[in-house]
């Protein structure tokens, strides 16, 4: 990489803590260099309390944007200058775009991300009936972009008793007062398993946004596998394991998509990229040399 460094290199990065974990610097990198980008992303690993320190660092070394990663979302959405509709929405942002003079853009790429990677795999959110359990921050974005992108309706299921249901019951009220074709939102409780079922039985798309089924919670399941329906597309934003157990328990019920989270995880960097450079990122090459098995 060093060879095609220069004294114009622009500079891409990520903030948050962890990041020694992320993909994000090899992806964006590979990139980078397979279409001739005088450009290098690096990760920095930076608390909630010193984000605008951040912030401020980055823009005053005129770098192209970065990307935001936990626990900074929420505090880059309240110190860009503008934020995208849905990053508005969410209530915080994961990219950052810095233009020429200095001003700053929010976005959020999580929920453009998953539902590219749905319809790689022959489903599209419009018109549908969306059930999404959990509701941090992935589920959030999930909900907002399925909004904006035109599902019929969205159905959010939370734990009352967990610290996530008073963000389902604003982000659902946020929908409903945005002005957008949507017939109906709801909030619910996950525990409920009548209720749980009900929904289950009268959506087109499950997706699951909480952590059941992430190692080391990989043998557990948010919903019984006698719930699911061939009309069903199950879909997580888990990807580690790349199969979870509900992945499994919908190709054996015959659901017509079982979508993993590694598709989220790479389409939501991609449309970073794109935002970064005006240029679309080689994103099979980036998935065949990074995200196989």
């Amino acid at each position: 990489m060093e060879a095609r460094l220069s004294g114009h290199t622009k500079l891409y990065a990520l903030i948050g803590s962890p990041v020694g974990h992320s993909g994000s610097p090899a992806m964006h990198n590979y990139s980078f260099q397979r279409l001739g980008i005088d450009a290098a992303y690096l990760a920095f690993d930076v608390t909630e309390e010193k984000t605008a320190d951040a912030f401020r660092a980055l823009r005053t070394l005129h770098a192209g944007g970065f990307n935001v990663t936990m626990p900074c979302k929420k505090e880059a959405a309240r110190l860009v200058d503008r934020l995208s509709p849905e990053a508005a929405l969410i209530g915080a942002c994961n990219t950052v775009v810095i233009e020429e003079d200095g001003t700053t853009t929010g976005y959020n790429t999580d929920g453009t991300g998953f539902l590219r990677s749905l319809k790689e795999h022959g489903t599209d959110v419009r018109g549908q009936k969306v059930a999404i359990l959990g509701a941090g921050g992935a589920a959030t974005a999930v909900a907002v972009q399925a909004a904006l992108d035109g599902a019929e309706e969205i159905a959010i299921l939370n734990r009352r008793s967990g610290h996530s249901y008073e963000n389902a019951v604003k982000t659902a009220e946020k929908i409903r007062n945005a002005g957008l074709d949507i017939r109906e939102v709801s909030v619910g409780d996950l525990e409920d398993k009548s209720l749980l079922r009900e929904v289950i039985v009268r959506s087109d798309i499950l997706v699951n946004g909480t952590r059941v089924g992430m190692c080391p919670m990989d043998d557990l399941t948010p919903v019984p596998a006698e719930y699911l329906h061939r009309d069903l597309t199950v879909a997580d934003v888990v990807y580690n394991p790349r199969e979870t157990r509900l992945l499994r328990e919908a190709k054996a019920a015959g659901c017509r998509a079982a979508v993993g989270g590694i598709g989220m995880l790479l389409w939501q960097g991609a449309e970073a990229f794109r935002l970064f450079t005006g240029q679309e990122m080689p994103a099979e090459e980036v998935r065949e040399k990074f995200f196989r098995e």
